[in-house]
């Protein structure tokens, strides 16, 4: 009987910590990789190294969400409108109401409830120039700190690019 009472009382705390972590990571904060390199030099900046692709790991804060409170140049990570199974990070180069100047020379308006994100390299991003401005509600939170690796551990600077945008009125 001992070891039934033993085996129930770890399952309980393994359920326990199980669902406060859970939580944690769907509604405050949770750490992702960033693979690829659309968002080089601001994330992995060196591709090639003895051990082959070393991403960094970031730090996602999804406070931002509860009234949608971003800001130009903020890095945010968000489900792609084409595929909702890929998770994309990219740097907000727009928000609802801006004209947003395209590579093509077109001027886009932002509608409201939408956001133009671009990745900071752009000969390797799928990003709004593809598929326009993505809807808020596909965000999943900020970009605020690279976590990994060790010798890259640093806030995610916020850069805006004037000459890409028009603010709203």
């Amino acid at each position: 009987m001992g070891s039934g009472s033993l085996l129930w009382n770890l399952t309980k705390k393994y359920l326990t910590v199980g669902v406060i972590g859970l939580t944690i990571t769907d509604r405050y904060a949770s750490i992702v990789p960033v693979r690829g390199g659309s968002m080089s030099p601001t994330f992995n900046p060196r591709t090639n190294t003895v051990l082959g692709s070393l991403d960094d790991r970031v730090l996602i804060e999804k406070f931002c969400l509860a009234k949608y409170k971003f800001s130009h140049g903020d890095v945010v990570v968000f489900r792609s409108p084409s595929d909702h199974k890929q998770k994309l990070i990219k740097r907000i180069i727009g928000l609802p109401g801006d004209w947003i100047g395209t590579p093509q020379n077109d001027v886009v308006k932002i509608p409201e409830g939408h956001c133009w994100v671009e990745g900071d390299n752009p000969a390797s991003s799928l990003d709004s120039r593809t598929f326009g401005p993505i809807p808020l509600g596909l965000v999943q939170g900020r970009a605020t700190t690279i976590v990994w690796p060790p010798q890259r551990i640093c806030q995610v600077e916020r850069r805006i690019l004037q000459d890409r945008f028009s603010p709203s009125a």
